[in-house]
């Protein structure tokens, strides 16, 4: 694990997790107490970790890019607003660097669907609890929606064109292909959408 902390500072991190708020955790880890630190780390891993682990393909990745959206957070406690949620402050931490992660990647077909998880997720950001298994149902869906949809954003996320590109492939003008491309997006969220619900009954 990338923070050492203590047997110590981890006992009595666990023993409050239930007992302080994310607020009150956050000041005292700006002032030194590394239990308020170690406190947040223990309630927000899994979450954070989690987030990363259903939109890339190897659990490696996900554990080193939870690990540094930790070490983001420490570094930029004093930033935090504590009138805000926790959580979805360090979410968004974890967003840029799943962006980061995608842009480092040389071989697009490790992080295609990963780049794909990222745009839908962008339209839901109210719902967001429903794509924690994103990654799970992309392929699936990509087969249940329209076939030229799919085939445009096969060719953008896993093919690597731009979609000037897609258009003169498929013999269509710049502005169909877009607007053709803004449906599939919005029939593949549907589709999860079914899939993640009836998983939650």
């Amino acid at each position: 694990m990338l923070f050492d902390f203590t047997e110590e500072v981890w006992c009595t991190a666990l023993a409050e997790t239930k007992l302080r708020d994310d607020a009150d955790l956050v000041l005292a880890a700006r002032k030194g107490d590394r239990s308020g630190f170690a406190t947040l780390y223990a309630r927000h891993f899994s979450a954070v970790f989690g987030y990363f682990r259903a939109r890339v393909l190897a659990s490696h990745d996900a554990e080193d890019m939870a690990q540094e959206v930790f070490v983001r957070i420490y570094k930029a406690l004093a930033k935090f607003d504590t009138d805000q949620l926790f959580r979805p402050w360090a979410l968004g931490i974890a967003r840029n660097v799943l962006r980061e992660f995608i842009r480092k990647k040389h071989r697009r077909g490790e992080v295609a669907w990963s780049e794909l998880c990222l745009d839908l997720e962008e339209q839901m950001e109210e719902d967001e609890s429903v794509f924690e298994d994103i990654l799970d149902f992309v392929p699936l869906c990509m087969n249940e929606i329209n076939e030229s949809g799919s085939e445009a954003l096969k060719s953008h996320y896993m093919g690597g064109r731009k979609v000037a590109e897609i258009a003169d492939h498929m013999g269509r003008t710049l502005g169909a292909v877009k607007v053709l491309m803004v449906r599939a997006r919005q029939a593949l969220k549907r589709c999860i959408q079914g899939y993640t619900k009836s998983q939650q009954r």
